[in-house]
């Protein structure tokens, strides 16, 4: 999995900026349950605080300290009202533990590409599963993969970087002009992402240069379904947007699942 640090946590939310519409999408979904409510990978709190905002209760969790901490900066501006709702946990969604009663857990922006193996993804589920009350709901999205795009990114050159997007450093002031690079591993289904964050003055001269990576594991649409079965959970819903629009291959895929409560054998 990806660790963020502080130089990620500074610059995330002016390159990681969401998807259209999914912060409404979540807290709608939010507000529905009403109470017992969790999001795994909240980040810098983007979809968290809206959603507390909202008037609904909930815990973020995230494994990056350095996230927390721009979450626990956004919250001190907020009333205490807000404040109150929010409960932050460091933690790995793969092994966690809360003494809660939950009614959804939300896994927003693609964070469930985080875990690259088969192994982790099934713990993650199974670590859900525990914390849900019966009948619990799990909601996650993430990009569906478009095999036009995966064939002609896999080769064994490396891709060229290609300019992102341009956005003010939050401390400097300075332009921040970011370029990227994508390459498939086919074999793991692994996106490899390269990121270059390149400083420049007024004059556009380069001052600095930061690299960073990113691997995500791909899951196509049926692997994800046979996942959420195999961990205890019934699909309700798969949306290709979050104006729950129908899905539509290369787009997104927008799940929303139930637990199902094992039978007991009789003894």
């Amino acid at each position: 999995m990806t660790a963020y640090d502080q130089f990620d946590a500074l610059l995330y939310d002016h390159h990681a900026s969401g998807l259209e519409g999914d912060t409404a999408f979540y807290v709608e979904e939010a507000k529905q349950a009403g109470s017992g409510v969790l999001e795994l990978g909240c980040g810098t709190g983007r979809i968290l605080v809206p959603t507390a905002q909202a008037g609904v209760s909930i815990i973020g969790l995230d494994r990056a300290p350095a996230m927390l901490a721009l979450a626990e900066q956004k919250l001190a501006a907020l009333p205490p009202a807000v404040r109150d709702r929010v409960s932050l946990t460091h933690a790995d969604m793969r092994d966690f533990q809360l003494d809660a009663a939950l009614q959804l857990i939300t896994v927003p922006y693609r964070a469930f590409l985080h875990l690259l193996t088969l192994k982790d993804q099934r713990r993650t589920l199974a670590c859900i599963h525990r914390h849900l009350v019966p009948r619990g709901r799990l909601i996650l999205d993430i990009f569906d993969p478009d095999i036009e795009t995966l064939a002609a990114h896999s080769g064994p050159l490396g891709p060229v970087l290609k300019q992102d997007r341009i956005f003010q450093h939050p401390q400097t002031g300075r332009r921040i002009i970011s370029w990227e690079a994508r390459r498939y591993d086919l074999e793991r289904q692994l996106l490899e992402q390269s990121t270059v964050f390149e400083e420049v003055d007024t004059e556009g001269r380069s001052l600095s240069r930061t690299h960073r990576s990113l691997t995500l594991r791909y899951v196509f649409r049926y692997e994800m379904r046979h996942l959420l079965e195999l961990a205890g959970f019934r699909v309700e819903a798969l949306y290709g947007d979050f104006q729950r629009g129908p899905f539509s291959h290369g787009g997104e895929q927008i799940w929303i699942a139930r637990k199902v409560e094992t039978e007991r054998k009789p003894s």
